[in-house]
């Protein structure tokens, strides 16, 4: 492992080529912040894979990518005085000395939740409107759904138990039965909606990542409709052709042969 001597030379070495890359590449001398913006979404994504492959060298490459993008906008920042490198530092730096008192000043945190209440309260005291106000509008649905019951639990606005949780599943999905019987297409969707929200809570009382679990699921269905459909075509079938019965048959082949 790199010293610290060498992490910071490092990081030196990064900002010099990013002075070079502004200053006489011209795909780099045309990027915006809002031209970067979808492409650092992407490098995200790019990471959530590798972590999820556990794939040591892809996730140094996809937080080099990242990090890339950081001091890319930085560098933006500073072309026009609004903030640069050394700002972004510092103000994580002091985020994260205030909102740690039981590290950095006299408040006594014993477990992980006391500090995520304490996170939560010290937020609104910085002038938060909502304990809400820092979910991200833009967050896919499922996550989103994940953060905010999590956010809502760092202030106790929680259930006391996984029972409780898996009840108000029930109750959802049975509201949403009345709906689809009475065939109320607005309110099917409403009360849809409520039970997706009531699962992921209950994936979450499971310490279950309800996105990470939809896309291990993703994943199965793919690998096993693919396999599948090289079943069909190796018969020297038409998938589009079969009836679902027969399409059963293959399917029960390739979760067999699992």
């Amino acid at each position: 492992m790199n010293n610290r001597t060498q992490q910071l030379q490092a990081f030196e070495r990064l900002l010099d080529i990013m002075d070079d890359l502004r200053e006489k590449c011209p795909w780099d001398q045309k990027q915006t912040l809002q031209s970067l913006k979808h492409l650092t979404i992407e490098e995200v994504y790019e990471l959530n894979d590798a972590i999820s492959a556990n794939d040591s060298n892809e996730i140094k490459k996809e937080l080099g990518d990242i990090l890339l993008h950081i001091v890319f906008y930085s560098k933006i920042g500073s072309e026009t005085n609004l903030f640069d490198i050394a700002d972004v530092c510092n103000g994580i730096c002091d985020k994260l000395i205030a909102r740690h008192p039981h590290i950095y000043g006299d408040v006594v945190a014993e477990d992980e939740k006391a500090v995520l209440e304490n996170w939560e309260k010290l937020k609104l005291k910085e002038g938060n409107k909502s304990v809400l106000s820092g979910v991200p509008n833009s967050l896919p649905a499922i996550v989103k759904a994940y953060r905010i019951q999590d956010k809502v639990k760092g202030v106790g606005f929680d259930w006391d138990n996984k029972d409780d949780v898996w009840a108000k599943v029930e109750e959802e999905l049975n509201e949403f039965k009345v709906e689809v019987a009475q065939n109320n297409i607005e309110k099917q969707e409403q009360e849809f909606g409520d039970v997706l929200f009531a699962l992921i809570n209950y994936a979450r009382f499971c310490n279950i990542n309800p996105e990470e679990a939809l896309n291990k699921t993703n994943k199965k269905f793919i690998n096993r409709f693919t396999k599948m459909e090289e079943l069909i075509k190796n018969d020297q079938k038409v998938l589009g052709d079969l009836p679902l019965k027969e399409l059963d048959v293959y399917w029960n082949k390739v979760k067999k042969s699992e």
